[in-house]
């Protein structure tokens, strides 16, 4: 038998959800059954499988010890990941981080132990914010993605609370971002704002732009508004206004003005001249505009954050064209 005293970090949670995070090798199916034959208690009392978890409850679970975790010294893989970090922000519920193009934000199947949340993680670890020993379910977690090959802020909750109001605050779209780019082609118009359907096919990991809906595309708005010219290309910022897979990149080469160095919806030829072998994007600038309470992070409303420098902004300042 073993107990889990639920700790700030863990309330909140439904009580399976807990217990899968809490013993990681115990199966889904014997996690419903011991729950149903009341192998699993909340303070010493039948529970539900949905059951809100309070700060203070004590889970208790009457079942083989071959179900948890070994040994408390083991190696944590994030400590093999380097400890390098461009902070741009930090408070004791988040950290704003600027990733530099190249660097995966989580895990795939090429991973070797290096992704910026593996470092978020050593890096509050190294610092002592940071304990797997003392949590039962929570780890720190980026709310936001950005492709490996673009650069820009990614932000990473510290606790609980934080990583629930900034989820929450991502799908009620009250952060805005903006991004830097530099696209082929002089616009028509100065500022726009673009609309269209993207549908994503996962097997080629791309999307499609079109201008009618179906049900298997979602709707997609793209703000920009022209910043600078030099010869055929166009320095942009852009305000995504809702967040879909690769939208900046495939909204721009849908109406003919690709991202420089961008090889999937672009061409090689184009990208020739600049020698670019990654797309010219950054996701430089983020404001918290809240319009709902946001607890405890509410000091954060009306703030902006920017990085200082965006790589390819210095070059096209110097193209010859």
């Amino acid at each position: 038998m073993k107990e889990f005293i639920v700790a700030k970090n863990d309330a909140g949670q439904r009580l399976d959800k807990f217990v899968a995070k809490a013993v990681r090798d115990l199966p889904q199916a014997l996690l419903y059954k011991y729950i149903r034959t009341k192998r699993i208690k909340c303070n010493g009392k039948r529970c539900t499988i949905s059951q809100r978890l309070q700060e203070g409850d004590r889970v208790s679970l009457f079942i083989k010890d071959e179900f948890f975790a070994s040994s408390p010294e083991q190696q944590y893989d994030f400590l093999k990941a380097p400890n390098a970090l461009n902070v741009v922000y930090e408070d004791e519920n988040l950290l704003l981080l600027d990733k530099k193009p190249g660097l995966l934000v989580h895990p795939d199947e090429t991973y070797h132990f290096d992704s910026l949340i593996a470092r978020v993680q050593r890096y509050l670890y190294e610092k002592g914010e940071y304990d797997p020993q003392k949590e039962n379910s929570f780890a720190p977690a980026l709310v936001n993605r950005i492709d490996r090959n673009t650069g820009g802020i990614v932000i990473a909750a510290k606790n609980a609370e934080a990583l629930r109001i900034l989820n929450d605050k991502m799908k009620a779209r009250e952060m805005e971002k903006y991004y830097l780019c530099i696209v082929h082609g002089r616009m028509k118009e100065k500022e726009a704002t673009l609309t269209g359907y993207l549908e994503k096919n996962e097997s080629k990991n791309r999307v499609y732009i079109t201008h009618k809906a179906t049900s298997q595309t979602k709707s997609i708005k793209t703000r920009y508004r022209v910043l600078e010219e030099r010869g055929p290309y166009s320095l942009l910022e852009v305000q995504l206004l809702t967040g879909r897979t690769h939208q900046i990149r495939a909204h721009m080469a849908s109406i003919g003005h690709p991202l420089v160095g961008d090889g999937k919806y672009g061409t090689n030829a184009q990208n020739k001249a600049t020698g670019y072998k990654q797309q010219a994007l950054y996701a430089y600038r983020l404001v918290f505009h809240f319009e709902t309470d946001a607890g405890l992070l509410s000091y954060l409303n009306g703030r902006a954050f920017q990085v200082e420098r965006v790589w390819f902004v210095d070059d096209f300042h110097t193209w010859k064209v």
